[in-house]
């Protein structure tokens, strides 16, 4: 019977040493991570690096720095070895801080929350911060934030960011308004409905207006509200009509409180992105992003 480690099976531990140095920046990180003493993380990694036949890390005064093929191996590795350790059950560090995520309060509310809770009942601990895309941005930059779902891509290298999902908008309003939704509606024809806005200068019902109608919005929004939930109540409410994205308003499209004035197959997208800064992925923060992208395949 061969001894021969065909499937790498054998090397599990190994290589979740790997992911946990790779993901903490620092062999004394994941050695408290694993509860390992710190040569035995050191010795395994050694281990790793002489059968890959490459360096994984390049040590320096403030930990270790994955080389290229770590980052190619953590990226074909990390998925596989987070679903083993779901489905084994294995708790989070003790001792590991919460996942600080930002974004707007809305998406926070609506999709985050919801998305998280299985992690959450796991024993992951996260702290959301609602807030415009550009403060968020910063506080990232500033080490205040581990995680962004930004409408903003950031340029440069300083952050890395990845497309998360691409946000359909459409116009709604209330069936007790009685305006016929129709695939022709016209402006004039809610030309004396309120307009239920984001901000003053009217952001998203602007470019609803152009991108569908061809045209330039010139009127002034009846009600201003910088939180897209209370634009929803607003709406249900028959204050008038607005511009909404389509997974924020999903029960209400469902149960017929809200309607679609004009179906169109081309509607105003907005793409959001999960922004990070480079270096090793702390566990906690590849379970939210996980729980995040998982989350958005439905929508």
């Amino acid at each position: 019977m061969s001894n021969r480690n065909i499937d790498g099976l054998r090397d599990v531990a190994l290589w979740r040493t790997f992911l946990a140095a790779y993901r903490s920046g620092s062999v004394s990180a994941a050695a408290r991570m694993l509860g390992l003493a710190q040569s035995s993380v050191t010795g395994q990694l050694q281990a790793l690096e002489s059968r890959v036949g490459a360096p994984l890390f390049e040590r320096h005064a403030r930990g270790i720095r994955p080389t290229p093929r770590a980052d190619d191996l953590a990226s074909r590795l990390s998925g596989p070895l987070d679903a083993l350790a779901t489905a084994l059950g294995s708790p989070p560090p003790e001792d590991a801080p919460p996942v600080r995520l930002g974004g707007a309060g809305d998406l926070l509310a609506v999709l985050a929350a919801p998305a998280l809770a299985p992690a959450l009942a796991g024993g992951l601990r996260v702290t959301m911060i609602p807030g415009l895309a550009a403060d968020l941005l910063e506080m990232l930059n500033r080490a205040s934030l581990d995680l962004v779902v930004s409408a903003v891509r950031p340029r440069g290298r300083a952050l890395l960011s990845i497309a998360l999902f691409d946000e359909e908008f459409v116009l709604v309003a209330s069936p007790s308004l009685g305006i016929e939704p129709s695939g022709d509606l016209r402006p004039e024809m809610v030309e004396g409905v309120p307009l239920l806005a984001f901000a003053q200068d009217v952001p998203i019902l602007r470019r609803y207006w152009r991108h569908v109608f061809g045209i330039r919005l010139e009127r002034a929004p009846a009600f201003i509200a910088p939180d897209l939930r209370a634009l929803v109540a607003a709406a249900v409410a028959g204050a008038g009509v607005s511009v909404l994205p389509t997974y924020l308003i999903a029960r209400e499209l469902a149960e017929g409180t809200l309607t679609v004035l004009r179906e169109t197959d081309d509607p105003p997208i907005n793409t959001l992105y999960l922004v990070r800064r480079p270096g090793p992925v702390a566990e906690g923060v590849a379970a939210v992003e996980r729980a995040l992208r998982d989350a958005v395949v439905a929508l």
